[in-house]
């Protein structure tokens, strides 16, 4: 009976040890939830780098498109800027052509007027009535009328000081007076003005 029982006894230890599982079967087995998390972490990160990279990506095409504005603002201020003062330039070459508009005619007109009035100080010692002084001062008044309307002016000169800008010095002759020194004291030439411009310089005689 006793040799029974210990006949049995190394069966039951074999099937116990064969049952239970060992420290190897243990260790050996893997966890389904911690490896579905260290998928779900790197699956993360691998957004986290796409969507840094995107942005990166995005941000240097915001930084040229910044800049490519910034030059198109500039070009746009300096087209507008040129063309502001070409606007200016030909609204004031207008205004001058048509201010000084027909100056070679009317420069042309000078030596006539020149001629009648060399003419009138031949006939200054002619009676009034002289029908030839009178035809020939009413046409060198309707020539006075027609420069004036045009702007016109005679440049004052005999007894004004000399001034380079509107007079000629053709010599110049010692003064009688001391006032007269530096001023003009014969005109040779009248000049004129259209439209304060000069169109011809009075030639003069200076005295020192």
């Amino acid at each position: 009976m006793a040799e029974e029982v210990k006949s049995n006894m190394p069966e039951e230890k074999k099937k116990t040890g064969s049952e239970s599982p060992g420290p190897d079967n243990k260790s050996g087995s893997k966890d389904p939830h911690k490896e579905h998390q260290g998928k779900t972490e790197e699956a993360n990160e691998h957004e986290e780098k796409k969507k840094k990279s995107h942005k990166d990506k995005s941000e240097v095409k915001i930084q040229e498109l910044e800049m490519k504005i910034g030059e198109l603002t500039d070009k746009h201020l300096r087209l507008q800027a040129e063309f502001d003062n070409y606007r200016k330039r030909t609204l004031r070459e207008k205004a001058d052509l048509i201010k000084s508009g027909g100056e070679s005619v009317l420069r042309n007109i000078l030596p006539v007027i020149d001629d009648f009035e060399r003419a009138l100080d031949s006939l200054k010692n002619i009676s009034d009535d002289d029908s030839i002084k009178q035809g020939t001062l009413l046409i060198y008044n309707k020539f006075k009328e027609f420069l004036s309307a045009n702007n016109v002016k005679e440049i004052e000169a005999l007894h004004q000081e000399f001034d380079v800008d509107h007079h000629e010095a053709i010599t110049k002759i010692p003064a009688d007076d001391d006032k007269l020194k530096g001023k003009i004291l014969e005109v040779i030439q009248k000049g004129y003005t259209l439209n304060d411009k000069v169109i011809r310089f009075a030639k003069v005689v200076v005295g020192e």
